[in-house]
């Protein structure tokens, strides 16, 4: 899965390859697990 990891004001927001809002975290590793469970 393709997606953009953007920092935003102190927090992450992924986006989809087709610029479509997927989640936000706030942190890096927490984008990594989100990204692992949705993708298993």
């Amino acid at each position: 899965m393709q997606v953009q990891i953007r920092n935003v004001r102190g927090h992450y927001e992924v986006y989809a390859a087709d610029g479509s809002f997927l989640f936000s975290a706030d942190t890096h590793r927490e984008v990594m697990e989100e990204l692992c469970r949705i993708t298993d």
